[in-house]
């Protein structure tokens, strides 16, 4: 049985829209002609048609991070009071907040009626369930630890999406305040500087040099200010065109890596992403090197994912995990120290745990020690750069001043 999406309308000559289950499209217009409704389209939920391919929903392709931690927490609390993995879905599906959100459940549901398992239904939505959350639910299902390993998933969803969150708005404040200046000072050159510069025009007097440099940077800005803007936006999309190619990809994460702050950020980051994910993984029963393999494609940038894989075909030649990690010297040494640690006493997946849980901390402290810096930094910046404009127009009136008198 499988999950249709069907337009009809009813003999008032409204347009009914809904999700049904049936066999085959033939089936669900039977059925909807038995209703009194006149069929307009049946589609199938599959990847292709929730995600837009057929022209609808395009505009959300897949789930917010919020929205998929919710609905974890929502299946792992069903599945722990004792319901069933249908039962469950049909509870997230009455529950569901969005049209998308709904069809792409009754997708997963329609897949498991027809006798799939609930990873398999999963995997016909890689856009929306990425492949970490489908392994961690195909162990589940193997190990008959469903409901524990929903538990654990819904935690590090929800962790995930705590320190996104946290990360994000501790750049919120100074994005608009750089944002609000920039305007004003391009306010400022481009429409108050020659309003009052034109009140010199006529003295026949020579101007200080930080006027004179004020006048042709405004003149410049009025002049092929837009002409910039274009090729500002231009190079973006350049850059990020360029960007998707593995090559120039590869190296540009690279260099994000050597940069002072950024690339220690850089590495906190990705560094959480690999223990968390990995101390799930094995918390679960997957097998260390496939819970590698798969932690791999949750390390973003690209030199530290090869650096996984690689720690990987070590550990498959009988190495050590901490060994493996230590020998890219791409990750921080306390990561490397505290699963050296849980491999010495047994204890693995605690230990990636509170590595995990310590590079959290460690990023969250870094990104508010950052914005507690640009905040005054920025309104100095700001300050300096008002301030010169003020002077630029106030020395020519000084220096008039001084020939009255």
């Amino acid at each position: 049985m499988a999950a249709f999406r069907y337009e009809a309308y009813d003999a008032a000559g409204r347009l009914q829209k809904g999700v049904q289950e049936a066999d085959t499209a033939r089936q669900l217009r039977a059925k909807l002609r038995e209703q009194g409704l006149l069929v307009a389209s049946i589609e199938a939920l599959t990847e292709a048609a929730v995600s837009g391919g057929g022209g609808r929903f395009t505009w959300r392709r897949r789930l917010s991070g919020a929205q998929l931690s919710l609905i974890t927490r929502q299946f792992a609390t069903l599945l722990a009071a004792g319901l069933p993995v249908e039962a469950t879905l049909n509870a997230l599906i009455e529950q569901a907040d969005t049209d998308y959100q709904r069809h792409v459940l009754a997708g997963v549901r329609g897949e498991v009626l027809a006798g799939h398992t609930l990873a398999r239904a999963l995997q016909k939505y890689p856009r929306v369930f990425p492949e970490l959350y489908i392994t961690l639910v195909a162990a589940g299902e193997q190990s008959g630890k469903l409901g524990e390993v929903m538990e654990r998933l819904a935690d590090y969803t929800e962790s995930h999406q705590a320190l996104r969150q946290k990360v994000g708005l501790a750049f919120v404040y100074p994005a608009i305040v750089t944002l609000v200046a920039g305007a004003v000072v391009l306010g400022l050159l481009t429409y108050v500087v020659p309003q009052v510069v034109s009140v010199f025009a006529n003295t026949n007097q020579t101007l200080p040099w930080l006027t004179r440099a004020l006048i042709g940077l405004s003149d410049f800005l009025r002049a092929s200010g837009w002409l910039w803007l274009i090729a500002l936006g231009v190079a973006i999309w350049a850059a990020r065109r360029a960007l998707r190619r593995p090559g120039p990809r590869l190296r540009f994460h690279r260099w994000l890596l050597r940069l002072p702050l950024v690339g220690t950020m850089v590495r906190g980051v990705n560094s959480a992403q690999l223990a968390s994910t990995l101390g799930i993984l094995v918390g679960s029963g997957v097998p260390l090197l496939a819970a590698l393999q798969a932690g791999a494609g949750v390390v973003a940038n690209l030199p530290m994912r090869a650096a996984v894989e690689e720690a990987a075909r070590r550990v498959r030649e009988g190495g050590s995990l901490s060994r493996a990690l230590a020998a890219a010297r791409l990750f921080p040494p306390m990561l490397v120290h505290m699963i050296a640690s849980g491999e010495a006493s047994g204890r693995l997946v605690h230990m990636l745990e509170r590595a995990a849980e310590q590079q959290g901390r460690e990023i969250e402290n870094r990104v508010m020690g950052l914005t507690s810096l640009l905040e005054p930094l920025l309104i100095v910046v700001m300050g300096g750069v008002v301030l010169v404009i003020v002077l630029a127009i106030l020395l020519p009136i000084f220096e008039m001043n001084q020939l009255v008198r």
